[in-house]
């Protein structure tokens, strides 16, 4: 069973959040916060003593750059990046982003790629729900939004890392948060695609409450399938 734990966001969630028991402040997570959660979770999760988790939050406004990041990607106005240990290059997270890190054990033979492809479609299902259809990309990760006469827009980044058979790290899935970021750098270190949210994309408002109800059920669902141990 997958304990879905909500964390911090920028409005309220119908049923709430657990921001209090983990004793965070109310509202979008900081990052290092957050980070240093996902590490304690992660350990707990190798160790036996906690059961498959997923982290659903909202950031404050940061940069962060993954292992593959080049200096020439980074902010423009030099803003401050947070270097991390993902896979994986240069992202934003941010109010009305809604963020997923899956913290969960895989089964041997390990397959990373498998999850990460289950990941994204997965995402696609999610954005389905709320009347915005995505697609996979072929030699790249993430969800998007590609018209046949027109650049791919990224509408969802993916990064994860697995260490002693456990996933950290995860998705950030654009709903209603600010885009302008994009300019300031390379995202994700691609330059010929752009980067597009839920609502630009069905043309009206949908939060990160209209959303992260799918999330968790289909995460949900993709964890149960994922990390069950292959019939012999």
């Amino acid at each position: 069973m997958l304990d879905v734990i909500r964390l911090g966001f920028s409005e309220p969630l119908p049923g709430g959040d657990r921001h209090e028991e983990f004793s965070l402040p109310a509202g979008p997570v900081d990052y290092r916060a957050a980070w240093a959660l996902q590490r304690r979770i992660h350990g707990e999760v190798v160790a036996g003593d906690r059961p498959d988790t997923l982290l659903l939050l909202e950031h404050a406004p940061v940069y962060t750059a993954g292992k593959l990041t080049e200096d020439h990607e980074r902010p423009r106005d030099g803003a401050e990046v947070i270097d991390i240990d993902r896979g994986g290059k240069i992202t934003w997270h941010g109010p009305q982003q809604l963020v997923g890190y899956p913290i969960v054990r895989l089964p041997i033979p390990i397959d990373v790629v498998g999850f990460v492809r289950d990941l994204e479609q997965t995402l696609i299902d999610v954005c389905t729900e709320v009347g915005v259809r995505t697609v996979p990309l072929e030699g790249r990760s993430g969800v998007w939004v590609a018209p046949e006469n027109a650049p791919a827009r990224k509408v969802c980044a993916i990064g994860l890392r697995v260490s002693k058979r456990v996933t950290m790290h995860g998705f950030a899935l654009n709903c209603a948060n600010d885009l302008s970021w994009a300019h300031n750098v390379i995202p994700c270190g691609i330059d010929d695609a752009g980067v597009t949210s839920l609502s630009q994309e069905a043309g009206r408002r949908i939060a990160v409450a209209d959303v992260v109800d799918h999330a968790a059920e289909a995460l949900s669902d993709l964890v149960a399938h994922r990390t069950s141990a292959p019939a012999v």
